[in-house]
C-alpha cells in the first residue's frame, strides 16, 4: 500500500476520512482483503504522524492525540502477525477511531467528519460510563452501538420538574398507603437531611429511612431493599437533596413518605437557581425499559452522555419535500427531545407518542417500512418471466357444474380479478382473504384448473402437515372426478411412496401438489410450476417465494389467509401484494349462537349436546393442544373421551381425533363422521381449518380461555354450515387472565372475522400479533400499527409516490435514505433488489 493509495490529505478531516477508510478497506468481506495488503503499517504510520502533528498545537486534543497513538502501536510489527492477530488489532483499531468524541471533535472545528467518525458500526462500549462489562448487559435490550441507543426509546415520562414545598404536599393530605385516587402522581421537593439510618418498624423489619426538611414540614424516604454500608456513605446529615416519589400518607405515625424514592445531592445554591443539568429530578425524566443489572438512573446517564455527544451527528435521510409535506421537525431535534424533553412538554402527550418529536420518528419507521415494500412489490412487477394463461377453459366449466352449490358474488369477483393477473405475462402476486366459511377454497381450486388446463403444474403450500391434509382431504374429491392427478408430499412422507411422488413430480404426471416447507426442499423438482397458493396463516410466504425464485421457478403467487387481517397490518405484513377480499357469505347460513359457560355450569354445557344430538345433529369437543405439553394435552383429551363414553354419553358413539394418527386413520374418522356414524368427536385442534360436516351443529371448546382469538373464531366456523341452528359452546376455567376475558367476550359479541381481527390486534398488540421477526420485515420500535394508523397511511402514499418517480433511488438526494434502508432491512429485501 504505497503513498498514491492512501491519497496525500490536507487536512484533518481528510486524514482521518482517509484512514477510516483505510481500516475499512483491510476489513472488508471479513478481512478478505488482508491477505493482498501490504506496507500497511508504514500507511497507517503516515497518516497517524500528520493528524497528530495538525492536533500538537491544541491543548484540548491531547485525548485524541493518545487514541492515535494507541492506534499507531496496533499497527507495530503487524505485517508479520497471524491472520486471526491482524483481524483483532483491526477491530480494536477501528473502535478507537470511533471513540474520538464528536463534541469534543467539534470543538476543534472538525465540523465535516463527524458523520463519518459516527455511524452504525460505533459500539456503545465507548460512551462515557459503559465500557465493556455494561456494554454486555445493553446488549441484552438489543443496543450495541451509538445508534442504537439513540433509538432505544422511553417506554414512558414522569414530570418531575415543578418542585413543591413540602406544605402544599400536606394540603390536601395524600391517601393512605395510595389506597385513594391520587396513586401515581409524582411529587418533587427539595431539602436538608435532618436523619438518616437503619430503623425497625414494630414487626421488626430493617429499613433504611432519610429524614429531609425545608423551611415548611418533614418528608421521609424509605427504602426496604438496601446496602447499608453504601446508604450510609451516600447521605449524611445536613446534605442538601432533591427527592422524587409516589408520596404517602402512613396512618401509623402520621407521617409523608416516599418509598425508594429518586434522590439527587446537590450544592445549595444549584436549590436557589434550579440547575439546569439536574438528570434524575427537578425535569421531566425518561423511564426505559430495563434488564437485570442496570438501573434506571445508570441507563439515563448513559442515555443523556450519547445524545448529548451523538444526537447532532445522526443522519437525516428523509428527502426535505416529504419533510414539507408532512410538516415533520428535524431529526435530531426530535431524538434528544424524546429522551430530555424540554420543560412544560404536556405529560400525557409524551407517555401517548403523541408529541411532534414522537410523531417525527414514528413517520420514519413506518415509511422506511412502507419503502422497502414499494420496492418489493415493483420488483415483482417487473419481472418478466411469467406466463400469460388463457382463462377460460373446459376444467372450469365441470367444476361449476359438479360444485354442489353456486358461487357468491363475491367469490365471481375476486375469480375475475385472478383471472385478470394470470392472463397478464408478470407473475401474479395476491393475497386472498375472507372469513371463516366465505369459500376460499373453492376460488383457490377454480383458478388452479385454470393453470392446469394450460399444462402446467400448481402447488399448495400450508405451515403445518395438519393443514396441508385438510387442503389434501378438501380438494381431493372434485379433483379426482376431473380426472387430474393430486398427491400430499410432507416430511412424513417417507420412503417408496416419497420417490414415487418426487418422480412423478420431476416428469409432470402430477398436476397438483399439497404440502408443506417440504415442496421447496432441494430434492423436490417439478417439471414445469406454474402456480403456488401459499397458505399464510401468519407466519409462512415471502421466504417462501423467495426459495421458488431461487429454484429457477417464477409461478404465479396466490397468498391465503386463515382469517381476515386488519387494514392496518394489509398495508404493513401484505404491504407489497394485491389484495382480494371475499366479504360475502354463501346465502341461507344461520348466524352462530356462542355461549359461555365456567366451570361449575359445564351440565348445563352438556344437556345443549344430548338436545341437539336428539335433534339428529352432531357436535364436535375440542381440547387445546400446546406443543411443550402435547403428550400431557393427548392424555388429558383421550381420559376426557372415555369419561364421556362412560360417564356423560354412554349411549352415543364417539371416537376421538388428533394429531399423532397416521393420515389414512383421520381420514377415515372424518369420513364416518361425514356419514353420520359418530354422534361426538373429540379432538385436538387439528379440526380448527378446512372440515365441512353441514349436519355438525354444536362446537364444544374446552379450556376456551387458553385459545387465542384467531383459533376461536376457526373453531366456530366448522359449524354452521348446513341449514340449522347452530352453537358455539365456550367452556371456561379458573384462573382467568384479563386478556382471556376480553377474548371471550369479543367471541360472544360478535361474528365477524374482520371485527374480530381487529380486536385481537388491539388485544395482543401488532407485535404478538404478527411477530415482524418471523414476517422478513424491519422491527418497529417505536410506531403502533394502531395507535399512529393515520401516520402509517401518511408514509405508505409518500413511499409509494417516491417509488414510482425514482424506482431504483439512483437521484442523488435520495442517496442517504437508500443507505438507510438497506441497512433498516438488511437481507431481506432481495426480491426487490434496489439499485
Amino acid at each position: 500500500m504505497d503513498d498514491h493509495a492512501v491519497g496525500k490529505s490536507n487536512t484533518l478531516d481528510e486524514i482521518i476520512s482517509q484512514l477510516k477508510r483505510s481500516l475499512e478497506f483491510a476489513s472488508k468481506n471479513s478481512f478478505a482483503n488482508l491477505s493482498h495488503l501490504r506496507d500497511l503499517e508504514s500507511a497507517i504510520n503516515s497518516l497517524i504522524d500528520r493528524a497528530v502533528s495538525f492536533l500538537s498545537h491544541q491543548s484540548s486534543a491531547v485525548s485524541h492525540q493518545n487514541n492515535l497513538i494507541k492506534i499507531k502501536d496496533l499497527f507495530s510489527g503487524f505485517d508479520s502477525l497471524s491472520l486471526p492477530e491482524k483481524k483483532e488489532r483491526l477491530k480494536t483499531a477501528q473502535n478507537l477511531l470511533e471513540s474520538l468524541r464528536v463534541k469534543e471533535l467539534k470543538s476543534l472545528g472538525v465540523n465535516s467528519i463527524i458523520p463519518q467518525l459516527h455511524n452504525s458500526s460505533t459500539s456503545i462500549q465507548f460512551v462515557k460510563g459503559v465500557g465493556e462489562k455494561r456494554a454486555k448487559l445493553l446488549s441484552k435490550l438489543n443496543i450495541q452501538t451509538i445508534e442504537d441507543a439513540l433509538y432505544f426509546m422511553p417506554m414512558r415520562y414522569e414530570d418531575r420538574s415543578r418542585m413543591k414545598k413540602i406544605s402544599e404536599i400536606l394540603n390536601p393530605p395524600p391517601p393512605p398507603f395510595n389506597k385513594g385516587g391520587q396513586k401515581g402522581i409524582i411529587e418533587t421537593i427539595a431539602g436538608t437531611i435532618l436523619s438518616r439510618g437503619v430503623i425497625k418498624t414494630k414487626w421488626g423489619k430493617r429499613l433504611f429511612e432519610v429524614v429531609i426538611k425545608d423551611e415548611t414540614g418533614l418528608m421521609r424516604g424509605k427504602w426496604f431493599k438496601f446496602n447499608e454500608k453504601y446508604m450510609n456513605k451516600k447521605f449524611s446529615t445536613g446534605q442538601k437533596i432533591i427527592m422524587s416519589g409516589e408520596v404517602e400518607f402512613n396512618p401509623y405515625n402520621g407521617s409523608m413518605e416516599i418509598i425508594h424514592p429518586d434522590i439527587e445531592t446537590l450544592e445549595y445554591s444549584e436549590l436557589q437557581t434550579g440547575a439546569s443539568e439536574l438528570l434524575h429530578v427537578g425535569r421531566i425524566v425518561p423511564i426505559y425499559h430495563l434488564t437485570e443489572g442496570i438501573h434506571q438512573k445508570t441507563l439515563r446517564t448513559i442515555m443523556k452522555e450519547a445524545v448529548d455527544n451523538y444526537a447532532d451527528s445522526i443522519v437525516d435521510f428523509l428527502p426535505e419535500n416529504i419533510k414539507t409535506n408532512q410538516r415533520l421537525l428535524p431529526l435530531k431535534e426530535s431524538i434528544k427531545n424524546i429522551h430530555f424533553p424540554e420543560k412544560g412538554t404536556p405529560i400525557e402527550k409524551l407517555n401517548s407518542y403523541l408529541t411532534d418529536y414522537h410523531r417525527r420518528l414514528i413517520f420514519d419507521e413506518f415509511f422506511l417500512l412502507e419503502l422497502g415494500l414499494a420496492i418489493r412489490k415493483r420488483g415483482y412487477q417487473e419481472e418478466k418471466k411469467g406466463v400469460s394463461f388463457r382463462v377460460d377453459g373446459n376444467l372450469t366449466d365441470k367444476l361449476r357444474s359438479i360444485l354442489p352449490f353456486k358461487l357468491t358474488q363475491a367469490q365471481e369477483r375476486v375469480i375475475n380479478e385472478i383471472k385478470s393477473d394470470l392472463s397478464k405475462p408478470e407473475p401474479m402476486n395476491r393475497l386472498l382473504q375472507g372469513d371463516v366459511g366465505s369459500g376460499k377454497t373453492v376460488v383457490a381450486l377454480y383458478t388452479m384448473l385454470i393453470v392446469v388446463e394450460n399444462g402446467y403444474q400448481t402447488a399448495i403450500m400450508s405451515p403445518t402437515e395438519i393443514l396441508s391434509e385438510q387442503h389434501f382431504l378438501n380438494i381431493h374429491k372434485f379433483l379426482e372426478q376431473l380426472g387430474l392427478r393430486t398427491a400430499l408430499l410432507t416430511s412424513s412422507v417417507k420412503g417408496k411412496e416419497r420417490e414415487e411422488i418426487l418422480t412423478q413430480l420431476s416428469n409432470g404426471e402430477i398436476n397438483i401438489i399439497v404440502g408443506t416447507h417440504a415442496l421447496i426442499q432441494e430434492e423436490v423438482r417439478f417439471k414445469n410450476l406454474g402456480f403456488a397458493i401459499i397458505d399464510e396463516q401468519h407466519r409462512f410466504g415471502v421466504i417462501q417465494r423467495g426459495t421458488l425464485k431461487n429454484k429457477g421457478y417464477s409461478p404465479d403467487i396466490l397468498v391465503m389467509t386463515a382469517t381476515p387481517i386488519p387494514r392496518t397490518l394489509s398495508m404493513t405484513v401484505y404491504g407489497d401484494l394485491e389484495l382480494s377480499v371475499i366479504d360475502e357469505m354463501p346465502p341461507g347460513r344461520k348466524p352462530i349462537d356462542t355461549l359461555l359457560f365456567y366451570e361449575n355450569r359445564i351440565k348445563e354445557a352438556y344437556t345443549l349436546i344430548e338436545k341437539e344430538i336428539n335433534a339428529g345433529r352432531q357436535a364436535y369437543i375440542v381440547y387445546p393442544l400446546i406443543e411443550e405439553s402435547e403428550k400431557l394435552d393427548l392424555k388429558a383429551a383421550t381420559e376426557m373421551m372415555e369419561h364421556f363414553k362412560k360417564d356423560i354419553f354412554p349411549h352415543l358413539k364417539i371416537e376421538l381425533l388428533h394429531g399423532r394418527m397416521k393420515s389414512d386413520e383421520k381420514e377415515d374418522i372424518m369420513r364416518r363422521f361425514k356419514e353420520r356414524e359418530i354422534d361426538i368427536l373429540v379432538s385436538t385442534t387439528i379440526i380448527e381449518v378446512g372440515v365441512d360436516i353441514p349436519n355438525a351443529s354444536v362446537m364444544v371448546v374446552e379450556h376456551a380461555e387458553r385459545f387465542g382469538l384467531s383459533q376461536l373464531h376457526q373453531l366456530r366456523g366448522r359449524v354452521g354450515r348446513g341449514e340449522y341452528q347452530s352453537y358455539c359452546i365456550l367452556i371456561a376455567y379458573y384462573p382467568i387472565s384479563e386478556e382471556a376475558k376480553m377474548r371471550l367476550k369479543v367471541m360472544r359479541e360478535s361474528t365477524d372475522g374482520f371485527y374480530i381481527a381487529e380486536k385481537d390486534l388491539e388485544i395482543r398488540g401488532p407485535g404478538e400479533f404478527f411477530g415482524t421477526k418471523q414476517s422478513g420485515l424491519p422491527e418497529l420500535k417505536i410506531a403502533n400499527i394502531i395507535r399512529d394508523h393515520k401516520l402509517l397511511e401518511s408514509a405508505r402514499d409518500e413511499a409509494f409516490k417516491l417509488i414510482e418517480l425514482d424506482p431504483s433511488l439512483s437521484v442523488s438526494e435520495h442517496q442517504l435514505l437508500k443507505d438507510s434502508l438497506k441497512k433498516r432491512w438488511q437481507k431481506r429485501l432481495e426480491l426487490g433488489e434496489i439499485g
